[in-house]
């Protein structure tokens, strides 16, 4: 009896300790050093500009997203603005009328164009938005005409209306730098998809995703503005992508990152340092919201 009781306690110990290094994330600075959620957003309360790289399906993500978007609120209120690359520039107008309390959310969802996990994910942030009165862009290309360049080329989009070219970077100052790595990594995945000679034009699909989403951003702001913004971390991973494009407008701009990555031992790995100014560890178990 007495050993069965050694054995009981034994596993019962073990398992409580391993309850105790459980961790739901771990953040890190650029360069692997553990940080604090408060420095973290401590950095972004000083920036002109915070670009929130989430991973879409995790519930981390969102649920910092949103504590920060509160927390930036407290500190600029009205000039606080909340940009999604998961809403499209044709829809601002819906946007603008549920912020100003127009319409409510049962008309905005029915005739808004949205992910999946948008009500766990995205609703409550545009609920805290509208309460609050914060301005809010759909600064994405609308999905389509990405998918068109994909298909035909960026000739094709040449020949769209003149209506519809309102929702894009002007096509005369859309340029794509293809020695960016993450740009170079899109045109990897084309090759082995088996789609080599179509690694350009994955790329150009990428890149005006980018491009437009830094255009309305920068046409949207006032100067006393503060933008948090929220995309899926590879539009803004090694400070690429969309800030990439804001840079060579407004290569001064105070800017804070934060990335999001899967990890199965939450211990930094060497390609990540310089992804970002934080970087969200998140077990790989844990629970996905799609």
């Amino acid at each position: 009896m007495k050993n069965v009781l050694l054995i009981v306690t034994f596993l019962v110990s073990s398992f409580l300790l391993q309850a105790q290094s459980l961790k739901s994330f771990v953040i890190y600075n650029s360069k692997g050093r553990k940080v604090s959620v408060k420095k973290m957003f401590k950095k972004s309360l000083a920036s002109e500009m915070v670009f929130f790289g989430e991973l879409h399906d995790n519930p981390i993500s969102h649920w910092l997203q949103l504590e920060l978007t509160k927390s930036m609120y407290q500190k600029y209120k009205d000039h606080l603005v909340l940009g999604f690359e998961m809403f499209e520039q044709d829809q601002q107008d819906l946007m603008n009328q549920l912020i100003s309390g127009e319409i409510e959310f049962e008309k905005f969802e029915k005739n808004m164009r949205l992910w999946s996990n948008y009500k766990t994910d995205y609703r409550p942030i545009l609920e805290f938005a509208k309460e609050k009165k914060i301005r809010v862009l759909a600064d994405n290309i609308p999905r389509r005409y990405a998918s068109v360049l994909f298909k035909k080329g960026l000739d094709s989009l040449y020949r769209i209306s003149e209506k519809e070219k309102e929702w894009i970077v002007p096509l005369n100052e859309f340029k794509v730098d293809t020695s960016l790595s993450q740009y170079q990594e899109v045109a990897k995945m084309a090759a082995h998809m088996g789609m080599e000679n179509r690694g350009a034009d994955l790329v150009n699909a990428q890149a005006i995703k980018d491009a437009t989403m830094a255009y309305f951003i920068l046409k949207n702001l006032k100067e006393e503005d503060v933008l948090l913004h929220f995309n899926g971390a590879f539009h803004t991973d090694y400070f690429q992508g969309i800030i990439w494009y804001i840079q060579q407008k407004e290569p001064e701009k105070k800017i804070t990152t934060i990335s999001t990555v899967y990890s199965d031992n939450m211990k930094f790995k060497k390609e990540d340092k310089g992804k970002a100014d934080f970087i969200i560890y998140v077990p790989e178990s844990m629970t996905r919201t799609y």
